[in-house]
């Protein structure tokens, strides 16, 4: 496969999941925001700008932090370079780059729901639309991956696809619990007391893990179980133990339909024995911040890799 389609590929799937990702975050967001007074709900909206790493964008052009302005710079603004708009843009864009290496169901899925969604962000979004907004953009996640997972080969564009939407699922994963528990908790000392569980249901909703969670754990909130299965848990398909395992995979499918293992393969080597046996407790004592901040360095470690190994640039 050449260079450019695998990139085409790997970042195609990388903006859907990060489009994804931020319609997750406003929903949260605003779900929070309803519940709280004028000045806490701009708090609110603070925490879902810095999580989605756009602050110094966002105060460039904005002296406060309303909803309405939160959710439409985010969603539609032409001075945000990372606008779902724009990243939904940016999917349909790699998705003619690859034109010839996705299924006919993957192009209609991503055009369809391109021109459905730009032609709703043409103007601003209410805070009555937005909750349509915002499924929308989810349920044209939903329909492209239901796409290639139903009509796209097992072949080499279908791991590069794959491993795009695990590399920035781990990314953001670890950016969500990071800010987000940074906010919350300052202290280790406040680990397993009562804390506001409306703030956590938030972090839970920011990954859809709120029903996964409560399932497991008899809807008893606290901070170190929201810690372990975001992180450790192997059974949710956005913690990152599952991220890393769903990686690992998809890139030794790829060494093996190269026949030739890469440095992204040894770097992932490397991230699963920092990983494995790890406990909660384990990551406390090392610190959440710096496993997080470790998790996201590696992370991107390897996607420069992969870049490197595949020649995406060639």
């Amino acid at each position: 496969m050449l260079g450019r389609t695998a990139h085409g590929l790997f970042w195609m799937f990388r903006y859907l999941e990060r489009a994804e990702n931020t319609a997750r975050l406003l929903d949260a967001g605003l779900r929070m925001s309803l519940t709280r007074d004028l000045v806490t709900a701009e708090e609110e909206w603070r925490s879902v700008i810095r999580t989605s790493g756009q602050r110094e964008y966002y105060e460039a052009s904005n002296q406060t932090y309303t909803g309405v302005q939160a959710w439409n710079y985010l969603l539609r603004d032409k001075n945000n370079p990372m606008s779902v708009r724009d990243m939904l843009e940016a999917v349909r864009t790699n998705a003619r780059v690859a034109r010839n290496a996705i299924s006919g169901e993957v192009w209609e899925a991503v055009n369809e729901s391109w021109m459905e969604i730009d032609e709703t962000l043409k103007k601003p979004v209410s805070q009555g639309d937005l909750g349509d907004v915002l499924r929308m953009v989810r349920r044209a996640g939903t329909l492209v991956h239901g796409a290639m997972n139903d009509s796209m080969l097992r072949n080499a564009g279908f791991h590069f696809a794959r491993a795009g939407m695990f590399v920035e699922r781990t990314d953001s994963t670890a950016r969500i619990l990071d800010i987000k528990y940074y906010l919350l908790l300052p202290s280790l000392s406040y680990v397993g007391s009562s804390l506001d569980a409306g703030q956590w249901d938030t972090v839970l909703r920011s990954v859809s893990g709120d029903r996964a969670y409560r399932w497991l754990n008899a809807g008893t909130i606290s901070a170190r179980g929201i810690v372990e299965f975001l992180t450790l848990d192997d059974r949710f398909p956005r913690s990152l133990a599952f991220c890393q395992s769903a990686l690992r995979d998809e890139l030794r499918a790829l060494a093996r339909l190269h026949k030739v293992e890469g440095r992204s393969n040894e770097l992932m080597r490397e991230a699963d024995m920092r990983l494995s046996d790890k406990t909660v407790e384990d990551v406390f004592e090392m610190g959440l911040h710096q496993f997080l901040v470790d998790t996201m360095n590696t992370n991107a470690a390897i996607a420069h890799a992969i870049a490197e190994d595949y020649r995406f640039h060639a």
